[in-house]
């Protein structure tokens, strides 16, 4: 039993070195410890037309006698092709029985957008949704953990970011501690800013990391304070994950930071949170405005969240005399 679990293990290893020799930077490393890892596929090199995320978890069994889990991710993804697609990828699986099949679903998949861009098709429609179930969630959801359980927590993502062009103005992007739930990871990015331009500049720069570029959500918001109007300057972007960008914003708003851009990208794992995911983006944000010093500590910031959602609540009982 013990050689064939390293007969397995030695398979898995020679397969993913394979795979990131093959595609370079369109092959990166979501979670090694946790086996989880994405390739970018599109249907060509230069100016690609369709374009689509597979990301794969390898079981330990995996590929002896179990098959790889994965998800596809894409914008343009509907229901249909998603299906069609799964059931390509498990018809190779059930080919090729205790076979690496990686490299056969990734060029399965680019055959399948190879014919799209060929066909009359226009185009994908650029819109992402989120992978989670809508539901109704009431105020207190807002509310953040002040401890996470250590399961919680996994080691830091090392990312390394560009440097700036010579005359372009990059402030510093700082990487917060990633929290990982369900084989969900989350990790929060960020960087001073003082205009929008460098908003703009910034999320170019994190996106130029293939990780970052591939996780299934980028949720951003920024408060930039203009002196001269004394005013807030601020916008937010759910990139797909419904209403995470507006309460990443309101938690900025709450703990009255200013002139900053965060962040959060979410790897999806393939098991729906719920309501817990926008816990794990708040408290990924809350950390890193902590860490650099643009809040009070976890625990006063705690007490601010819980002395505002009191005066909603109170707001909301006068409102119903």
């Amino acid at each position: 039993m013990a050689a064939r679990d390293t007969e397995t293990a030695q398979k898995q290893i020679d397969e993913i070195e394979a795979l990131s020799s093959i595609y370079g930077d369109d092959w990166c490393v979501v979670d090694e410890d946790e086996r989880i890892f994405c390739i970018k596929i599109s249907d060509c090199l230069e100016q690609p037309k369709w374009t689509l995320c597979l990301q794969v978890i390898l079981p330990p069994e995996y590929p002896t006698s179990a098959p790889p889990v994965y998800q596809l991710n894409a914008p343009w993804l509907r229901r249909q092709d998603y299906m069609e697609l799964g059931n390509s990828l498990e018809e190779i699986c059930v080919q090729n029985l205790g076979e690496s099949i990686l490299y056969l679903w990734v060029e399965k998949i680019r055959e399948v957008l190879v014919e799209k861009s060929q066909s009359s098709d226009p185009g994908p429609v650029i819109k992402k949704i989120t992978e989670e179930i809508e539901e109704d969630y009431d105020d207190d959801d807002f509310s953040l953990d002040c401890q996470l359980n250590q399961d919680n927590t996994v080691k830091t993502l090392n990312f390394i970011t560009p440097e700036s062009q010579e005359g372009e103005e990059l402030p510093r992007i700082h990487h917060g501690n990633p929290i990982t739930d369900r084989r969900s990871t989350f990790q929060a990015h960020l960087a001073p800013v003082v205009s929008p331009k460098q908003v703009k500049t910034v999320l170019d720069k994190l996106y130029e990391n293939k990780k970052i570029e591939n996780a299934t959500h980028n949720i951003y918001a920024y408060r930039i304070y203009c002196e001269d109007k004394q005013t807030y300057l601020q916008d937010c972007e759910d990139d797909g994950e419904t209403a995470a960008g507006g309460r990443l914003l309101h938690l900025m708003q709450i703990l009255h930071v200013r002139n900053v851009l965060v962040v959060v990208s979410r790897w999806y794992g393939g098991i729906l949170l719920g309501p817990d995911r926008f816990k794990h983006i708040n408290n990924c944000a809350r950390n890193i405005l902590v860490e650099y010093n643009y809040t009070n500590s976890a625990e006063e910031s705690s007490k601010q969240l819980g002395k505002n959602r009191r005066i909603r609540k109170d707001n909301k009982k006068k409102s119903e005399r």
